[in-house]
């Protein structure tokens, strides 16, 4: 029997196309496995931030100083960065050349089995140096899936979907994003609040990541009811009746021909990881420690400043299938810039509710540039290489900027016992993006968007 995701009908050969009732309830279950799907591998990934403020000083660095155990917890946390590049770089080799599904259904099963395995670690009580050094391989892994499931998971989102639709159906796999900050900060204020700390910081903080084997159950759907995208699948046709592969070196080929555009794409994404790592993370820290703010209440403001995002997010890709990818970027990117210094002087209050404004004005900036950037970032390579292209621009810009800021923010602060420097950074960080948007071509302009036939982006790489 035919798969009714696989193959929809359409005269574009795109689920998002059809607009048969078959078509629409394809559609909607392609973009609901692709949230829930994304969602729980973020879970996994951010859960280890939470951890990394809260708990693993404790558990995994017992005989250093409270500054030296944050930052030796960040820098393992900061190890899962090091890796998504290398992760995006493999996962794009193969996502290009074999298809998109079958990486992301790995990617999933891997980012399961090293979250559970997290949870599974004896302390450094128990067996000393062993266990945060299991700590940071297993963080490694973590990396690898992660930065190998973002590139596929967008792309069987935007490939599949109708073209006047690309921006939307991107957004159903940025969404996760917050869904994940919402169900790890949930289950582990569950988890702490049920028992006492010591027990909590001897065995309930493994709950959430023991959680984690539901993942499988999740691989299992999309490996039986989810095929590749339409624009693979005629890829691997065409490839086929010449007798060649789809592509034979798709890294080297888009590195070569669109290495501007990748590092450009790497910048569209510095303001909504700064500020958003800050605000998931260093947030957590610093004001737990040096504000005294109470950990539960603050874990509740950031996720209920979660929350905003679950709007934004999906709002601003639609409206990017209206008015453009980049206007939304640009205004984004500079509106980070402007409130960074705003951001610092409400959490410096040490007031819930000033915490709360700061954290939901930034998260609204934020997923301006966030929400469209899937749908822009694949749309800048040509389908052949898209995978590699997207997920190195994508993981670049997790290395460099995601993993290193929440490290960066408690040193800044014990060097200069200020967050003036950190506010600097955050600046710097949306006017990066403000000028990589700038200087990167529209993939949905005016003559696409009154094109019913138009593909996004196309016009870039004929």
């Amino acid at each position: 029997m035919t798969n009714p995701i696989a193959h929809p009908t359409g005269q574009s050969g795109d689920v998002g196309s059809d607009l048969s009732p078959a078509g629409r309830r394809a559609f909607r279950k392609l973009l609901a496995a692709g949230l829930v799907g994304s969602s729980i591998e973020w879970y996994d990934f951010f859960l280890y931030g939470t951890a990394a403020a809260l708990v693993f000083p404790h558990v995994f660095f017992p005989n250093a100083s409270a500054l030296t155990g944050t930052l030796l917890a960040f820098s393992t946390f900061w190890a899962g960065f090091l890796a998504r590049p290398i992760g995006g770089v493999i996962a794009g080799h193969l996502g290009d050349k074999y298809g998109r599904k079958p990486v992301v259904v790995t990617c999933l099963a891997v980012m399961g089995a090293a979250t559970f395995l997290i949870g599974c670690l004896p302390s450094a009580g128990s067996v000393g140096a062993l266990a945060p050094t299991l700590l940071v391989v297993l963080r490694f892994v973590q990396g690898l899936a992660t930065g190998g499931q973002w590139g596929g998971v967008v792309l069987l989102l935007t490939e599949s979907a109708g073209p006047k639709r690309r921006g939307f159906a991107g957004t159903f796999g940025q969404t996760s994003v917050p869904v994940a900050v919402i169900i790890s900060n949930l289950i582990f204020v569950a988890a702490s609040g049920f028992m006492p700390d010591d027990a909590f910081l001897s065995w309930g903080w493994r709950i959430p990541f023991l959680v984690s084997v539901v993942m499988f159950s999740v691989v299992i759907y999309i490996q039986s009811k989810v095929e590749d995208t339409p624009e693979f699948r005629a890829l691997q046709e065409k490839a086929a009746q010449s007798g060649n592969t789809v592509v034979r070196a798709p890294l080297a080929q888009v590195v070569r021909s669109k290495w501007g555009t990748i590092l450009l794409g790497c910048g569209l994404l510095s303001a909504t990881n700064s500020l958003f790592y800050v605000s998931i993370s260093g947030l957590l820290s610093y004001a737990t420690d040096a504000l005294g703010v109470k950990r539960d209440p603050l874990l509740a403001v950031v996720l209920a400043g979660s929350v905003a995002m679950l709007v934004v997010i999906p709002w601003s890709g639609h409206l990017s299938d209206r008015v453009g990818r980049r206007p939304l970027i640009l205004i984004g990117g500079l509106g980070v810039a402007v409130w960074a210094f705003p951001y610092f002087w409400l959490v410096g209050t040490a007031s819930l509710a000033a915490i709360f404004v700061a954290v939901v004005v930034g998260f609204i900036f934020q997923c301006l540039t966030y929400g469209p950037i899937a749908s822009f970032l694949a749309e800048l390579f040509a389908p052949a290489v898209r995978y590699s292209g997207a997920s190195l621009a994508y993981q670049l810009s997790a290395v460099i900027v995601s993993g290193g800021t929440p490290f960066l923010m408690p040193a800044l602060i014990a060097g200069t016992g200020s967050t003036v420097l950190v506010a600097v950074y955050i600046l710097l960080m949306g006017l990066i993006t403000f000028v990589s948007a700038w200087f990167l071509p529209e993939t949905n302009p005016a003559e696409v968007r009154n094109d019913p036939h138009a593909l996004p982006g196309a016009h870039l790489y004929r």
